[in-house]
């Protein structure tokens, strides 16, 4: 969640990160705030300065999920095949969405994004998320990897959408089947068109 300078979390960033960290653990429905206050070490007067309610912090979660891709792209090797990367990148995505983020949250993430915006919003095309996959599907189309039929811009939308169905209905499914396999299985005829 840093957005400043390496190493250096806000009090902001503490209260996501420990927020973060409990909803894994316990469950959004059993963390509090004082569970919250007291993991993150910040006082009650810093949290209610940044977060009106813990529901607040659902709309961090793009935050969370943008550390991740930062993580993420230094882990793919720059020789990847464009169209490649994009599947690698769904499938850890997916992977960890599955191990880290409950099908609760998920829930309510889903319902709050109707009403969100700005930086918070999953949709921000601000987000490292979509910078990511612009930058692969441009150099995809540079390359001859990724068809130029489609601008980059309409090819990330498509991509993002098909990232954003298979999770939906991993929902609806209330998670009955793994998210990383059933994406590493469909992601690739959902993409397919995107070849050149």
């Amino acid at each position: 969640m840093n957005r400043m300078n390496p190493g250096e979390k806000t009090l902001k960033d503490k209260i996501i990160s420990a927020a973060w960290e409990l909803f894994r653990e316990k469950g959004f429905n059993h963390t509090t705030i004082d569970d919250i206050i007291n993991k993150s070490g910040v006082s009650k007067g810093s949290f209610y300065y940044h977060f009106n309610k813990k529901d607040d912090l659902l709309d961090t979660l793009a935050l969370v999920l943008d550390d991740y891709y930062e993580e993420m792209e230094k882990e793919i090797p720059a020789e990847t095949n464009s169209i490649e990367k994009l599947l690698i990148l769904n499938y850890k995505a997916h992977a960890m969405i599955e191990k880290d983020i409950s099908l609760e949250i998920l829930a309510s993430l889903y319902s709050t994004q109707l009403l969100a915006q700005g930086q918070g919003s999953l949709l921000n095309r601000n987000r490292k998320y979509y910078t990511l996959v612009n930058k692969i599907v441009e150099e995809g189309q540079t390359n001859g990897e990724i068809t130029v039929e489609l601008t980059c811009n309409e090819i990330t939308k498509y991509y993002a959408v098909c990232e954003r169905a298979l999770v939906y209905d991993w929902c609806l499914s209330k998670g009955e089947y793994s998210l990383a396999e059933y994406s590493r299985k469909m992601m690739p005829y959902m993409i397919g068109k995107l070849k050149a």
